[in-house]
């Protein structure tokens, strides 16, 4: 009898945790498609000089990671020293590393130089690119000091500017895991 019981709550728990997650999920065209071709982004790095997807991109590609502040979000400032971990094995599989944000040049600047980061951090604080690759939070309204952070997540764009991974989560606490994408560009050789 103790064991139904405790069935009967799992199974209660794991349906109401169910219903959470789905009314917080993601909008459902979230990011772009995979196999598309990536449109051009609209961004510059630490030292206001305007980049492209090709500058950025090793031989096979770009692993495009997108985040909320360098300046405010810790979980966010935690993630981009853990790509810094990974930065040269990923760059050994061919792909460079690349992060945007809303964050001025100034607090990326301050970041990037603090932490000795070897990948580039790009501002996008016309919210183009973030919009562009339809990622732009909505839940924050325009108006708020916040408006214009991106979903956090990850594309991949292999050589030829096509979409080949997409990976972007609802809330701010969860990440992509760094040895679960590289396994993943591993797979893509």
């Amino acid at each position: 009898m103790i064991k139904f019981f405790q069935l009967i709550v799992f199974v209660s728990l794991t349906g109401f945790s169910l219903a959470v997650m789905a009314a917080k999920a993601l909008p459902e065209d979230t990011g772009l498609h995979l196999d598309s071709t990536v449109p051009e982004i609209s961004v510059v790095d630490v030292h206001g000089q305007k980049q492209t997807i090709r500058a950025l991109s090793g031989e096979q590609g770009l692993v495009l990671v997108f985040f909320r502040s360098a300046d405010w979000c810790g979980y966010c400032k935690k993630h981009l020293l853990e790509i810094n971990e990974w930065n040269a094995r990923i760059n050994s599989l061919g792909y460079k590393i690349a992060a945007i944000s809303y964050d001025s040049v100034e607090i990326l600047s301050l970041f990037s130089t603090k932490h000795q980061l070897q990948f580039p951090l790009l501002s996008d604080q016309q919210h183009k690119t973030i919009k562009a690759m339809n990622v732009l939070n909505l839940d924050v309204k325009p108006g708020s000091e916040h408006y214009g952070i991106p979903y956090p997540g990850v594309m991949i764009i292999n050589a030829d500017g096509k979409l080949i991974y997409n990976y972007f989560y609802q809330g701010y606490k969860k990440r992509v895991k760094l040895e679960n994408l590289y396994q993943d560009l591993q797979l893509l050789e």
